[in-house]
């Protein structure tokens, strides 16, 4: 049985001040551009790519967004637990609960491109004990389970 962690998720507004609290407590500043790019990251239905949450944000500040700038934010959203990479997408999902540290097990379809996570602390832990006993440190579990969604197998 999979040890769930209990969090709290956020949508709407206060999915936007929690993840602008994590990211001030972090250090960090939040600026508009990355309050536009996280809010057109928690509007996709789906994974998103740099590209598309680019093009998004420019749509609505009205002048091109260049998808390296993008890049950036995304990355300092997934180091500060703001948002999560598929990389085997290389695409991103927002994290409706920031701030919550764990390591999600992504379910991934290949059909539509629906993305899902769950937790499972056994897995994960598992995973990080056996990185650690092969050498390595700070080791960050990435696992995705891809095949087809309820929807499109059924």
């Amino acid at each position: 049985m999979a040890t769930q962690h209990k969090h709290h998720e956020h949508s709407g507004d206060r999915l936007i001040e929690e993840a602008a609290a994590v990211l001030v407590d972090a250090g960090e500043q939040w600026t508009a551009m990355r309050e536009g790019v996280f809010r057109a990251l928690a509007a996709m239905e789906r994974p998103a790519s740099a590209y598309d949450i680019a093009e998004d944000v420019g749509k609505l500040r009205g002048k091109r967004v260049a998808a390296n700038s993008v890049y950036r934010i995304l990355d300092l959203f997934v180091r500060a637990n703001l948002a999560n990479r598929i990389e085997s997408a290389n695409a991103y999902l927002v994290n409706t609960h920031p701030g919550c540290r764990h390591d999600c097990v992504f379910l991934i379809c290949d059909d539509c491109g629906q993305a899902d996570h769950f937790d499972d602390d056994r897995l994960t832990g598992a995973l990080r004990d056996a990185g650690k006993v092969h050498g390595f440190a700070q080791v960050r579990p990435v696992v995705e389970l891809r095949g087809l969604c309820a929807d499109c197998a059924g």
